[in-house]
C-alpha cells in the first residue's frame, strides 16, 4: 500500500533511471545574488552563486569566492559584505557583474545602480535589488577553488512593499530568480508551506439543520 504521501504528492513520472557521474557542482537552484563590498566611495559587485544560509541562532551565513576575484581582497581586508537579493529584472546586471571583473569596471556606475547607505557596515547596500542583508566575516576557510568567507548576519533590510497590511512578509512580491546548472530562472507557481505535510485539515463546521 503507498503512503499517504506517496498517495499525495509524488508524480507519476518518477525518475527511477540515472546515471552516475563524477563529482560536481550540480546542487540546484541555487539563488544567483550581487554581493557589494568596499565602502560608498569605493565599491565593488560580484554575482556569487555559492552562498547559503548556515546557523539560526547566530545567524549566520556564507559566500565562497576565488582568490583571483577583484572582490576577494576588498572583502577579506574590510572583513564586511553584504549579499543584495536582485528581483528578475535584474538578471542582465547579475549575468554582467559575474563576466566583468571590478578591476576594469565601476559596476554601479555601468549598470546605474544605485548606493544606499547600509546600517551595520560601510558597503553600500544596491537599491534596486529588494531584500539586502548585511554581513560581517567571522571565519576564512580554503577549501579549494574557492575560500568560503562564514559571516554573522548583522541586519536585514526588506523593502516595504513587501510586507502585506498584517506584517507578514510576502516573499513572492519580490520576484527573486534561481540559478541552475547555467541557467536564470523566474520562480514560478507556489507549491506549499513549512509544515504542509503534517498540517491538520480544519473541520468543516456543523451544518445547520433545517428550520434553526
Amino acid at each position: 500500500m503507498q503512503s499517504i504521501l506517496a498517495q499525495s504528492f509524488y508524480s507519476e513520472d518518477l525518475f527511477m533511471n540515472k546515471i552516475a557521474m563524477k563529482p560536481g557542482t550540480l546542487l540546484a537552484p541555487l539563488p544567483p545574488v550581487l554581493v557589494s563590498c568596499g565602502d560608498m566611495e569605493q565599491s565593488n559587485i560580484i554575482t556569487i552563486g555559492w552562498t547559503g544560509i548556515l546557523n539560526t541562532q547566530p545567524a549566520k551565513t556564507y559566500i565562497s569566492v576565488r582568490p583571483e576575484r577583484h572582490s576577494y581582497n576588498i572583502i577579506k581586508e574590510s572583513g564586511e559584505f553584504i549579499i543584495n537579493l536582485p528581483c528578475e529584472s535584474l538578471v542582465r546586471a547579475v549575468d554582467w557583474c559575474g563576466c566583468r571583473t571590478g578591476s576594469k569596471y565601476d559596476k554601479f556606475a555601468q549598470l546605474k545602480l544605485t548606493k544606499k547607505l547600509a546600517t551595520k557596515v560601510a558597503c553600500p547596500q544596491i537599491d534596486e535589488c529588494p531584500i539586502t542583508i548585511e554581513c560581517r566575516v567571522t571565519e576564512i576557510v580554503p577549501l579549494g577553488t574557492h575560500d568560503m568567507f562564514v559571516a554573522d548576519i548583522l541586519a536585514v533590510n526588506i523593502d516595504e512593499k513587501l510586507f502585506d497590511d498584517k506584517g507578514k512578509i510576502r516573499i513572492e512580491k519580490a520576484h527573486l530568480m534561481a540559478y541552475a546548472h547555467g541557467e536564470y530562472f523566474a520562480l514560478g507557481r507556489r507549491l506549499g508551506s513549512f509544515g504542509c505535510s503534517v498540517k491538520k485539515k480544519r473541520k468543516a463546521p456543523p451544518k445547520n439543520k433545517k428550520g434553526k
